[in-house]
């Protein structure tokens, strides 16, 4: 069910049908935070359901009443993980959650490969040369996919390697990798299978067991629907044998000990938890049961078909090769003479859409549209409808509205 009709595309009445909308206090739960809809790659908005659980007075984090939350946690996050494994939780953002990975997998002058398509991939790399391991990048070009066989050769080639790290979806660039191709290459050596999966689990499959992944990571305030502040890390069997051996200074990112007080009859952590981030999680996670994995990977997928439609309608080009479009961020190349930082200000302050900007290299060259989590048919549409005016009021000739139609021909 739609939360208000199609609008019409009538030259400033774009400007004041998404004003008029983005001020509405909407039935249901969505639309705006403090007047902006969100559509970057995080945070996401967040459902009223979720903020509510978290707006509740604090919990004492020993207490029976946590522990049953927690527990309720831990199963929820299995279930978006897909696997058996624990899932550890420590409050931090997704970046905690590689530098907790690197710091309990490795002692000392320790071998991996970082396999980059973007910034995020990059960010792994850096993590791992800070802790002292000896690094071996493997780049492609920013908007392609990684190439499983190139993967294959370093391989070959380095046999001391002992992970592989791999960014599932880059959002800098709009790219989501293959991980089951890339699964089949790393299961033919000795090597770890370590996944940032952080704007893309749940928004897209990933299948950690099926898949045999030895880690995944993520956090909450991309397709998890939540808060930031958290990062969650799914450890498989092969990734604690190696836990058990690493020699790498830690303590608060320590994974055995979280894994200690998660197997308490009720799951703890080993210092005091982020409470109600946490209440509002477990929340959302009960939303995503009700909607279902399957059910929220084709919304995600229908969602960015238009997205990816509706931006080539008008006449602009996306920045991911057409075999890698990610379903959770689009990467929208700006047009040549327009300025796209100008474009943005423009969405955010006249009409309320908030998208986000290029990273490092790509910093003014592109236009990047979240469409993960808490998301629907009409933020698609608002957010295109708001990118067509703000293209317009500086002064783009494209033909936007034939985007608009593409977009909503898909969405029906």
């Amino acid at each position: 069910m739609r939360l208000f009709p199609p609008l019409k595309i009538q030259g400033r009445d774009i400007f004041i049908q998404i004003r008029h909308m983005c001020l509405m206090k909407l039935k249901g739960g969505l639309l705006v935070i403090d007047g902006k809809l969100l559509m970057i790659p995080g945070p996401t908005m967040v459902p009223e359901r979720a903020l509510q659980e978290g707006s509740k007075q604090v919990l004492f984090h020993r207490s029976t009443e946590f522990g049953k939350l927690f527990a309720e946690v831990n199963e929820g996050l299995q279930y978006v993980f897909q696997t058996q494994n624990p899932v550890l939780t420590f409050p931090a953002v997704g970046t905690g959650g590689l530098e907790a990975t690197v710091a309990n997998l490795f002692s000392p002058g320790d071998t991996i490969l970082s396999v980059t398509t973007g910034v995020f991939g990059e960010r792994f790399a850096t993590i791992a040369k800070n802790f002292g391991l000896n690094v071996y990048k493997l780049d492609f070009p920013w908007g392609q996919a990684i190439e499983p066989d190139m993967i294959k050769k370093q391989l070959e080639q380095h046999s001391e390697i002992k992970a592989v790290f791999v960014t599932h979806n880059e959002t800098s660039t709009g790219v989501v990798n293959d991980l089951v191709a890339i699964g089949k290459i790393l299961r033919q050596f000795n090597v770890l299978y370590v996944v940032d999966a952080v704007s893309s689990l749940g928004g897209i499959d990933l299948q950690t067991d099926v898949w045999d992944i030895d880690v995944v990571i993520t956090a909450s305030q991309k397709a998890l629907m939540s808060p930031p502040g958290l990062t969650f890390i799914s450890v498989g069997p092969r990734a604690w044998e190696a836990v058990e051996k690493a020699k790498l200074p830690k303590y608060y990112w320590d994974f055995i000990n979280a894994r200690k007080y998660l197997e308490k009859k009720l799951p703890q952590n080993p210092y005091t938890p982020a409470v109600t981030l946490i209440a509002s999680l477990n929340e959302a996670l009960k939303m995503m049961r009700e909607e279902g994995m399957d059910v929220i990977f084709n919304r995600h997928q229908r969602l960015a078909h238009a997205v990816r439609k509706g931006v080539e309608g008008m006449g602009l080009n996306l920045f991911a090769a057409s075999n890698c479009y990610s379903n959770t961020v689009t990467a929208i190349t700006v047009p040549e003479g327009i300025d796209g930082d100008a474009v943005r200000k423009i969405m955010s302050e006249q009409y309320n859409v908030v998208v986000a900007g290029g990273q490092a290299s790509l910093k003014g060259k592109i236009i990047r549209m979240g469409h993960m989590g808490y998301v629907n048919e009409d933020n698609v549409l608002t957010a295109l409808q708001a990118l067509a005016a703000a293209l317009q009021d500086v002064g783009y000739k494209g033909h936007v509205e034939d985007g608009l139609t593409k977009a909503k021909e898909i969405l029906g």
